[in-house]
């Protein structure tokens, strides 16, 4: 843990390196499909196809290497991977101003997936740097950085596309990594590992598979993962649903567009608000009744039919979101080793990022047979979790 004269500014470092980062991520990314088609695709369905693989690829190819770049780190330091991370983001969203066929977009994406990664090393730095009683704050800024800035990067990016173009714009998303990187270079300094950790040296298989093995980091594997699919079911049927409801076709997306941001906006107060239920109650406790709350409002959602009473359903199912995400990343930083630190936030994040890429796919196979499916499953899954965390979570 790092001293108490830096642990904040540690924690400041890596909560705007996040938000920047993820920022200039969003800047470029929603607006793919008009790249694609300023490329020369014209067919629908082909800029579709590329779209959603050049979007696919980089969080699956990050979810397998996660906890590699994780034992790299456990040995190397975090700063030294989030550093390499940032730098070949530079690199590559500035190459692709450059390409002439959407292939080379997914080529530079998936080479982005193996060297991505640092948003759960940031996860794992602001863990590690801030005393145990702040853990959960730390890890709930950080998160709350990463929610807050895709909300305003579309809206710079759409500005700066206007402005200068679309393909000029993945310099300004390099410039915003480039900001990110010297943020972190010049304000963040690892914490010295315990002695312990030292003395047992850098990470071996041996203690990552001890780390697998426990029955409580499973289950906080499978609740991160459950609970990020849920969150991200909505993207490709909230639209399609808000039309059922009989919501004007000119009104859609902007309905839509208010209600995702409700369910934005209630993570960030339930990432803040962890902290405060982690006082008075167990973490398992928490992690459990977020994921119930979300499954109550959620249940609610399908029963209401105006917008007013769909806002207030999503802005709670986001706060039980919110607290039971952050709440099971202070349970598993709290229970992983010191020498595997970033090994097990490697795995923690492969799990998130899995239930990231899973997630659109199969909610939009469910919703083939009825977009109510996609509701109820999430519904049934959040349940499934609170009895899971409640059975098998570490009792603290």
């Amino acid at each position: 843990m790092a001293s108490d004269a830096s642990w904040r500014r540690n924690v400041f470092a890596v909560t705007a390196a996040s938000f920047v980062g993820f920022a200039g991520f969003t800047l470029v990314m929603p607006f793919l499909p008009l790249y694609i088609h300023d490329l020369g695709v014209t067919d629908v369905a082909d800029i579709a196809l590329w779209a959603g693989l050049s979007l696919g690829v980089t969080p699956a190819v990050t979810a397998v290497l996660s906890p590699l770049w994780g034992r790299v780190a456990d040995r190397f330091g975090r700063k030294l991977m989030v550093e390499r991370s940032l730098v070949s983001f530079v690199v590559l969203m500035a190459a692709m101003a450059y390409v002439t066929a959407p292939w080379q977009i997914f080529a530079l994406r998936a080479v982005q997936g193996i060297f991505a990664g640092y948003g759960g090393l940031t996860l794992a730095m602001a863990a590690e740097s801030a005393p145990r009683e702040r853990m959960a704050r730390a890890i709930g800024l950080v998160q709350s950085a990463q929610r807050l800035g895709p909300a305003f990067g579309p809206v710079i990016g759409g500005a700066v596309a206007g402005m200068v173009g679309l393909r000029q714009a993945f310099f300004v998303t390099a410039l915003f990594y480039a900001a990110a990187l010297l943020v972190v270079f010049f304000l963040y300094t690892d914490p010295e590992r315990p002695a312990l950790a030292r003395a047992r040296g850098p990470s071996s298989p041996s203690k990552v598979r001890d780390l697998l093995r426990s029955p409580g980091f499973g289950a906080v594997m499978a609740s991160i993962f459950a609970v990020t699919f849920v969150d991200r079911s909505f993207g490709p049927v909230l639209p399609l649903y808000v039309e059922q409801l009989g919501v004007a076709g000119d009104r859609v997306a902007v309905v839509s567009g208010v209600l995702f941001t409700a369910a934005a906006a209630g993570a960030v107060v339930g990432n803040h608000l962890c902290e405060w239920w982690l006082r008075r109650t167990a973490a398992v406790i928490v992690v459990a009744g977020g994921a119930l709350c979300a499954a109550g409002s959620l249940a609610v959602f399908l029963l209401v039919t105006g917008v007013g009473a769909l806002t207030l359903a999503l802005v709670v199912f986001g706060i039980g979101v919110g607290a039971a995400l952050t709440a099971a990343y202070t349970v598993g930083g709290r229970a992983v080793p010191a020498a595997v630190h970033a090994t097990g936030f490697g795995l923690l994040t492969g799990a998130s990022l899995a239930g990231l890429a899973l997630s659109p796919v199969l909610s939009g196979v469910l919703s083939r047979g009825h977009l109510l499916g996609v509701f109820v499953v999430d519904v049934v899954l959040l349940v499934v979790v609170a009895a899971l965390v409640r059975r098998f979570m570490p009792q603290e």
